[in-house]
């Protein structure tokens, strides 16, 4: 990937600039935990929710047994206002799960959506919390439709149940495993029973979930950060098509129908943004990935500046390689309000005029006269990164130069990213020299492909579709957000 040249003027032979008021930039689906034989489960629950909230700020959820009843606690919003810590003493019970949310399928404001889902079939009752997005949600939904079903939310989520339920299920040996091996597209599941947990991932290994233990119990979590709350240890991932089952009996361990040799095809967007660098995400520590990534920019792309400044968060361990790797010292450019949300997780456009200014603020004694190496993680529509520079510019920094730890965003992601359309995305519509015009910057380079995977432990196990266009799976029809709402409905109204 070449660097674009010296600052110019902004395209302006007809080509449209994105809104700057529509400048939502990309959202990841959920974070989900899980608790077995555990005295206290709904408080652990809370803290490892808790830890992971960071994935998903729409809402949040609590689902209890004490082996007989179950009891839940969940609403609209983040973990703290949904579900006090004044509430969790009225959830016994030594197994649980929670979730916390960013919608990718069904509409953010709608309660009934809402998770871990507590749906009822003829073998009880059923619980689920689910990061992810099945790209073959619509089919399924109608053919079970045309059997009869009658669907409570608009997620995707639901499918499992309703699947689960169908008399064509009931003398198999593996009726879970068999209602998995139909679904296509991302899932990492965990589910509660009366008196179990299960925790599965597709076939792919799409999105984390990682096993641990706590005292005689066992958890599980999207991210390892959660454990590290709890005083949980971390054992091993759930594999790719892998369904782990604990319960009265123990644990055991089955694997999703599936063909021979799917391959693994891990997101690498957890370790480029979504996930927080203390994790350890798919055998790797976020961090340490984050600043190869830096290092292997400083190599590829050098240029002679007097500072690096990392964007907010996950622009610093990137930064932070850089800075080593090319000898530039790094400063603090930005200050985060951490009061605001991550942009990206803002469902609604609505609050985003200012988001970026309420979010950051520049340290003017920083930039002030100096030549900035700005690093950040992507640019998605170009917007926010346009105004960030701005407000650098308005400091006083006399060159910024942009270095970005990922590829260029080409191709929309079908597997629980919430940027499905080309015209979302900067860089499938633009050259990288009219984004950096764009920007107004001096300069402006992309990581490499080849670059971003010699940063990860196993190269060959990772999805790059969003950079290349080459999807693990074919993808036919369209996908929308709301594709499974009933257009009648007003979200609000439950």
């Amino acid at each position: 990937m070449r660097i674009t040249g010296a600052r110019g003027p902004a395209p302006s032979d007809g080509c449209v600039v994105p809104d700057g008021s529509c400048d939502r930039e990309f959202g990841e689906s959920c974070g989900i935990f899980a608790a077995y034989g555990i005295d206290n489960a709904a408080h652990q629950t809370y803290l490892g929710l808790f830890s992971l909230q960071h994935r998903g700020q729409e809402s949040a959820g609590i689902v209890v047994s004490d082996g007989e009843q179950i009891r839940s606690h969940k609403g609209l919003g983040l973990l703290n206002d949904v579900v006090p810590r004044s509430s969790l003493d009225t959830l016994p019970g030594h197994l649980a799960i929670g979730h916390v949310r960013y919608s990718t399928t069904g509409g953010s404001k709608r309660i009934s959506n809402v998770q871990p889902l507590v749906l009822e079939y003829s073998k009880g009752l059923f619980c689920v919390a689910h990061n992810g997005n099945l790209i073959n949600a619509k089919e399924l939904r109608k053919a079970c439709e045309w059997r009869g079903s009658i669907f409570q939310t608009s997620t995707d989520s639901e499918i499992v149940v309703h699947l689960l339920a169908r008399p064509d299920n009931f003398d198999l040996e593996f009726p879970l495993g068999n209602c998995l091996s139909r679904l296509r597209g991302a899932f990492s599941f965990v589910f509660m029973t009366r008196d179990s947990i299960v925790a599965a991932r597709d076939t792919h290994g799409f999105r984390p979930l990682a096993m641990g233990k706590l005292g005689d119990g066992t958890v599980f979590a999207s991210e390892t950060c959660a454990f590290d709350l709890i005083g949980a240890t971390y054992e091993r991932d759930v594999e790719p098509g892998e369904v782990i089952e604990v319960g009265p009996k123990g644990v055991t361990s089955r694997r999703i129908p599936s063909p021979p040799e799917v391959p693994t095809t891990h997101c690498v967007f957890e370790h480029l943004y979504f996930a927080r660098p203390d994790s350890l995400v798919f055998g790797d520590n976020v961090h340490e990935v984050r600043k190869r990534l830096g290092a292997r920019l400083a190599r590829d792309f050098p240029v002679d500046a007097d500072v690096v400044v990392a964007v907010p968060d996950s622009g610093r361990s990137s930064a932070i390689g850089y800075s080593q790797e090319s000898g530039i010292p790094m400063d603090r450019g930005f200050v985060r309000n951490f009061y605001v949300g991550r942009t990206f997780i803002m469902p609604s456009e609505d609050p985003r005029g200012t988001s970026v200014e309420i979010k950051l603020n520049v340290v003017k004694h920083v930039v002030e006269g100096k030549r900035i190496v700005i690093v950040d993680d992507s640019i998605i529509r170009g917007t926010t990164s346009r105004r960030r520079i701005g407000m650098l510019r308005e400091a006083g920094a006399k060159e910024i130069h942009v270095r970005i730890s990922a590829p260029p965003c080409r191709h929309p992601c079908y597997y629980g990213i919430d940027f499905p359309t080309h015209d979302e995305l900067i860089a499938a519509k633009w050259s990288v020299e009219r984004i950096r015009a764009f920007l107004k910057v001096e300069s402006l380079a992309y990581q490499t492909v080849e670059g971003m995977k010699s940063a990860v432990s196993r190269p060959n196990d990772y999805c790059a579709a969003c950079f290349t266009g080459e999807y693990p799976e074919p993808i036919t029809g369209t996908i929308e957000k709301d594709g499974l709402e009933n257009k009648g409905l007003s979200q609000n109204q439950e």
